[in-house]
């Protein structure tokens, strides 16, 4: 099935053991959760990559009798367009020193994702889910604006997910709304680490 379009990211910090959610404060938001939304001009792009593993053939008798897959390691290359600067860091592991500076904790806060796309009649929502993971930024660009343009940095982001209790231990989990018994209450409560949602958008 097709999908198109890139609808909505929300974020999570989640406890490294638990992979509870994490509220207040210390997470992203008051309830934990945030929705990279128009505030920040949305989600650009969120590629996923090495769903599954390397397929090994196992031959036999002059052919190939079977194939091993590896298990997946799933990525995700993200770019945000004005990802908030205080969010970043936290999910980044940077923590403030309350005079405006942000230094490394030498120690990954653990991250749930939930992406939302769409399909083809834009009917019903396909969403990918990682229960539990950590940020990396490899990079930044830096460059000069010009007397006839602006240069704008996006926020780089690469998701690594990882094994997650809710999902059995896999990394992703996948979700249809047209599906038969589809809860979106249920899925926000397994993805984002027992989150409570209070609406259904």
């Amino acid at each position: 099935m097709a999908i198109v379009g890139l609808k909505l990211v929300k974020l999570a910090l989640v406890d490294p053991k638990t992979q509870q959610l994490i509220k207040g404060p210390e997470g992203l938001s008051t309830d934990g959760v945030v929705a990279v939304d128009s505030s920040m001009l949305g989600t650009r792009t969120a590629n996923i990559s090495n769903l599954e593993g390397q397929a090994t053939k196992v031959p036999g008798n002059n052919t190939v009798q079977d194939v091993m897959i590896g298990p997946g390691s799933p990525t995700v290359a993200f770019e945000f367009n004005d990802l908030d600067f205080d969010i970043k860091q936290k999910i980044l592991g940077f923590k403030s020193d309350g005079k405006g500076g942000y230094v490394y904790q030498g120690e990954k806060p653990h991250v749930a994702v939930l992406i939302e796309s769409q399909t083809l009649d834009r009917k019903n929502s396909v969403y990918f889910g990682f229960a539990n993971g950590i940020f990396q930024e490899s990079a930044q660009n830096v460059a000069t604006d010009t007397d006839t343009a602006q240069t704008r940095q996006d926020d780089h982001l690469t998701y690594n997910a990882l094994s997650a209790i809710a999902f059995g231990n896999e990394p992703i989990k996948k979700y249809f709304s047209g599906a038969s018994g589809f809860d979106i209450a249920s899925m926000h409560k397994e993805v984002l680490g027992g989150y409570t949602l209070v609406n259904s958008k």
